[in-house]
């Protein structure tokens, strides 16, 4: 089936700010400082800094590289670079649909407790209405028994959303919902970040974030912890920045724009920290309780401890609220749209569907398995455990085996480093490929081993072995596996070089098949 000319971005901004505001997302708000509180402090910021400039822009240049290089999301991208490798691409692809079916659920929860911050709707005891009256948890997992309409809503309304923008296309959709969203979420978080550090309390809390512990420079475990927040915050290991690089022009420079995205990814994790912590200070004071006491992080932070910050403040709690709830929205779906546009690139690139057909059938699937699991009594077990084993079993872990397989198997990270050098403002040279050949899967591979050990010593959170079993295990090799079965099934239907992509679309420019965009690609061939 003949293959339609490739999108692309209108201009470098364009990219940049969707590529940021797939980076920035929900973990950079309730994980990032929590991590660096549990982890020295300040001090962390240097293992922190050096895991950035040691694996996480590396491993985001060799992403972008073979997006741009092949053209193609990852199971295609990465046939091109070899054959066997397709099974790594679908594997991301399985991933990005599981961490979409929960992702999109705590974005609904945040647009209904925006609108619960006005009337501070939680009451006295946000912790019980958040799994009680709110989701209407059961007791512990098991069967699904009861549905919530409450949670039903917002959700359908969410994955509306979503799936409008993306089948508008990449940038009457993708890039033009992130130009209104991002600079949307730096005006609205930065007012929640002032407003949060004149609180009383306030530099109790960044003092309990920023003191540097430098003993903790020494503990292992810190540096682990740095590397592994540097994986999880820049979208890198599922496919997200090797599918937004197949829409860049021929002529674009990589590393510059790895470095933007890198940093901007990083302040606003820095910023996401002051305004928190300055919020959680406020509590402890307002409390009586150490910081220690009061800090929290994932949705017992935004769920339960900020509806606590903004019931005590002695005015403005409503608008405080809406500000976190709406950046907390705002964050998730310019990363959420970033991850379900993987599934409908692949299923595109493969199927040879058009972006409204291929957004209808894999998007609708996916909104449908998110919609029937988490509005339910079980959606907030569910959505722990998988959660937990997609990142530690799923991102990570996909991450290394594409490092290892295009660097120790393949050898084909110089091939990939003199593309980028080709175009790019900055020169790679062998540092970076050491960093990507040694350091970053010597690091990538003991996380995988103390993760491993952790869950086999001890059960998670206390649940059932066989619920683990099912949401945990089930899950993350559900995900391998179904990588490897589609790869083998189209294992014999060819996808064609880069080269014949740019004589197709050179064709269609020179009959004017494709209007405006055909026009484009040959301007830019």
């Amino acid at each position: 089936m003949p293959k339609a000319h490739r999108e692309q971005w209108s201009s470098r901004t364009g990219f940049l700010l969707a590529a940021i505001g797939s980076a920035v997302g929900l973990g950079n708000i309730w994980r990032f400082p929590y991590v660096t509180y549990e982890n020295g402090g300040g001090a962390f910021i240097l293992p922190y800094l050096i895991a950035l400039l040691t694996a996480g822009i590396p491993l985001l240049i060799l992403e972008y590289t073979i997006g741009h290089r092949f053209r193609a999301s990852p199971p295609v991208a990465l046939r091109r670079l070899s054959k066997p490798a397709e099974a790594i691409g679908w594997w991301q692809v399985a991933i990005c649909f599981v961490v979409a079916i929960y992702y999109a659920v705590i974005l609904a929860w945040a647009l209904r407790y925006a609108v619960f911050s006005v009337t501070e709707e939680w009451g006295d005891d946000p912790d019980g209405f958040f799994s009680g009256a709110f989701l209407q948890s059961a007791d512990g997992p098991g069967a699904i028994t009861s549905y919530n309409a409450g949670v039903l809503i917002p959700l359908v309304l969410v994955w509306v959303a979503v799936l409008v923008m993306i089948a508008l296309g990449v940038k009457r959709g993708i890039e033009l919902a992130n130009r209104i969203f991002m600079p949307m979420l730096l005006l609205l978080f930065g007012a929640l970040v002032i407003r949060a550090l004149f609180l009383d309390g306030a530099t109790d809390g960044l003092d309990a974030l920023f003191t540097p512990d430098w003993e903790a420079l020494t503990d292992g475990s810190v540096w682990v912890a740095a590397y592994g927040q540097i994986f999880f915050s820049l979208s890198i290991g599922f496919g997200i920045m090797i599918t937004y690089a197949s829409y860049l022009r021929r002529k674009f420079d990589l590393t510059g724009s790895v470095m933007v995205v890198a940093f901007s990814n990083c302040s606003f994790e820095l910023l996401a920290g002051m305004g928190v912590f300055a919020a959680l200070g406020f509590m402890a004071v307002q409390s009586g309780l150490p910081i220690d006491e009061v800090v929290a992080s994932g949705p017992g932070l935004a769920f339960v401890a900020f509806p606590q910050i903004i019931s005590t403040l002695p005015f403005g709690g409503g608008l405080f609220g809406v500000l976190f709830f709406t950046s907390l929205l705002i964050a998730g779906i310019t990363s959420l749209i970033s991850i379900v546009q993987v599934l409908v690139s692949a299923v595109q690139d493969r199927a040879g569907m058009g972006r409204v057909p291929a957004t209808l059938t894999v998007g609708g699937a996916t909104a449908l398995v998110s919609i029937a699991l988490f509005p339910t009594d079980q959606g907030l077990f569910i959505l722990d455990v998988v959660d937990r084993f997609i990142n530690n079993y799923g991102i990570a872990l996909a991450a290394l085996v594409m490092l290892v397989v295009v660097a120790w198997v393949l050898r084909k990270l110089p091939e990939q480093r003199r593309h980028s050098d080709r175009i790019s403002s900055i020169p790679l040279r062998g540092w970076w490929s050491v960093f990507l050949g040694f350091i970053t899967p010597v690091i990538l591979g003991w996380m995988m081993f103390d993760s491993l050990y952790s869950e086999l010593t001890e059960r998670y959170a206390g649940y059932p072995q066989w619920f683990l079993n099912a949401a945990g295990w089930g899950v993350a090799g559900g995900a391998l596996a179904v990588g490897v079965v589609i790869a083998l099934v189209l294992r014999n239907k060819d996808v064609g070089t880069v080269e014949d992509d740019l004589a197709r679309e050179g064709a269609a420019a020179a009959t004017g098949t494709t209007g405006a965009a055909a026009a484009e690609g040959k301007e830019e061939n």
